[in-house]
């Protein structure tokens, strides 16, 4: 009954981690308004870490050595500080969600293109057809969304915004892929107090010497800040690690194509968001990419 569950548990975590991490718009939309992008990052990792100390200390796992808490603090800032800074400054910085959401959405492209030559993973002809396939899935559930920035008079801050997107896409390209090589070996639970840590003191420096910090408390910035701490940084990241660890790097980057259809369905569920034909040709484009670039011949 065990290995029944186990196996059920290894195949349903993909889908379990897509819906997760696509419900992060949720406390983007909600949380932004009420705090400034470092700040709010900076509030959210401190309570993350703290819970990670709590976890640690009753669990008691295997502490990483000096080396592994190098690698550790070094994947961290990637996948939280670059990635994670990078999208809601950029949010902040009036970039529309449609880029902020298709430019990341090139992950999978640039995470396989770095694996052959980084972890020495052989990417496939179908694995590519699938990756573009996927890319192009992407295109289509976006169409609809708004790609011109409507706000001129604040130039700085639109190039600002662009830059900040493209660095969202390295920070999680490259973490993956240092995750993946390097912090395999450690206890989950360590990794991920270290990688917090070396977060929450970035973002907390960012917000000095960049911010106001200046926090509204409103009912709709705590549950935002709930549900990131919870649902994304304590679920879903640690299932991506875990999938990270048992999968290609590849195959985990290709999920993420998945994400903008899970968040447009969400929308439309949720907020009324428009959901039309091409969308959903688009969504299901975006399935079969996947499945390629997970498929294995007998």
């Amino acid at each position: 009954m065990t290995g029944a569950w186990e196996i059920f548990a290894a195949r349903a975590a993909p889908m379990v981690f897509v819906f997760l991490w696509s419900t992060g718009f949720i406390g983007a939309k909600f949380g932004l308004p009420y705090a400034e992008p470092l700040t709010f990052l900076a509030v959210r990792m401190a309570i993350v870490v703290a819970i990670f100390t709590a976890v640690v200390g009753v669990a008691r796992p295997p502490l990483p050595t000096s080396t592994q808490t190098l690698h550790a603090t070094i994947a961290g800032s990637l996948m939280h500080v670059t990635y994670l800074g990078g999208v809601f400054s950029a949010i902040a910085w009036g970039i529309p969600a449609g880029i902020s959401a298709l430019i990341p959405g090139l992950q999978p492209i640039l995470t396989a293109t770095l694996a052959n030559r980084f972890l020495g993973e052989r990417v496939t002809a179908i694995q590519w057809l699938g990756l573009l396939l996927g890319l192009i899935g992407i295109a289509f559930v976006l169409h609809d969304r708004t790609f011109v920035a409507t706000d001129t008079s604040a130039d700085a801050s639109l190039w600002a915004g662009w830059i900040a997107t493209f660095v969202s896409l390295f920070g999680i390209t490259i973490g993956t892929l240092y995750q993946k090589r390097y912090c395999g070996a450690i206890d989950w639970r360590a990794n991920n107090l270290v990688q917090y840590i070396a977060a929450a003191v970035l973002f907390a420096l960012g917000a000095f010497l960049f911010e106001t910090r200046e926090i509204h408390w409103t009912g709709e910035f705590a549950f935002a800040l709930a549900w990131l701490v919870v649902v994304m940084s304590v679920g879903a990241v640690s299932l991506m690690y875990w999938l990270i660890r048992h999968a290609a790097a590849s195959q985990v980057a290709s999920l993420f194509y998945l994400v903008p259809t899970v968040t447009a369905i969400l929308a439309w569920l949720l907020f009324d968001e428009r959901l039309d034909a091409l969308a959903i040709a688009g969504m299901i484009a975006c399935a079969v990419g996947v499945f390629l670039v997970n498929w294995r011949r007998a």
